[in-house]
């Protein structure tokens, strides 16, 4: 699959050209080839599927064959992912997009060990949202999940308190995801804290504004990992995968 700009004109027997990096990644490093099939999205819904008909160094054109419009999936999920150190917030973008989660929130949490500031801050975001891009396309999404902005703990109380279900990762909770009902529309908040935990008053801001403190299991996951745990145990109850 391979993202373009858009594809809100394109019909069948249509021309798509293909430039820049996406382009160069697909013909240098992936060594595509006339007359390959290949997928094109434009990340908001519509997909177009056809033959590879020319390629150059930055540039190739597929011919469409079947254009495709799918409706955005519902529920939506939002997780806010605390910062972690190292090269596992990459990883928990990356599995986050590829189970489905439709925006991303990077948190910075007081107990985030990584901070961005500066510089780094526009260089931490745009690998996340690299990642986010790379990882859309490898689960073949038409829908393309959003890294937002950084956020403060102050930001996340309107995101709270507008959705429809919002809960708090805790290794304290009395709660769990089981007892949880689930909406079959709206939108899903999940927030993770980071490596050295949620902090008292944090997690009192959160639940405050309407998000319910949860636990997973009796294991104490990882940063990265446990948001995509969550969320697949909430889509696994939701019409997304299949159930009613």
């Amino acid at each position: 699959m391979h993202l373009v700009p858009s594809l809100a004109v394109v019909v069948p027997g249509a021309v798509v050209e293909v430039t820049g990096d996406e382009a160069h990644h697909a013909v240098a490093v992936r060594r595509l080839r006339e007359g390959e099939h290949v997928v094109l999205t434009d990340g908001v819904g519509t997909s177009a599927t056809g033959e590879v008909a020319t390629t150059g160094k930055r540039v190739f054109t597929v011919t469409v064959s079947e254009v495709t419009h799918a409706e955005r999936p519902a529920p939506a999920f939002t997780v806010v992912q605390a910062l972690p150190k190292g090269e596992r917030g990459e990883l928990a973008v990356e599995v986050l997009t590829e189970v489905g989660v439709d925006v991303i929130v990077p948190w910075a949490a007081s107990r985030s060990v990584a901070a961005w500031k500066g510089d780094r801050a526009a260089k931490s975001h745009a690998k996340w949202q690299a990642t986010a891009r790379e990882a859309a396309k490898q689960s073949r999404r038409s829908w393309a999940p959003t890294v937002s902005p950084l956020a403060s703990t102050a930001d996340l109380v309107g995101l709270v308190a507008g959705a429809d279900l919002a809960v708090v990762l805790h290794e304290d909770a009395s709660g769990s995801l089981a007892g949880l009902a689930v909406p079959a529309s709206g939108r899903i908040v999940v927030v993770v804290g980071p490596e050295g935990g949620i902090a008292p008053d944090e997690l009192s801001v959160l639940t405050d504004a309407g998000a319910l403190s949860v636990r997973l299991g009796d294991e104490v996951l990882r940063t990265s990992t446990a948001g995509v745990v969550a969320v697949a145990a909430l889509l696994s109850r939701t019409a997304r995968w299949g159930q009613c």
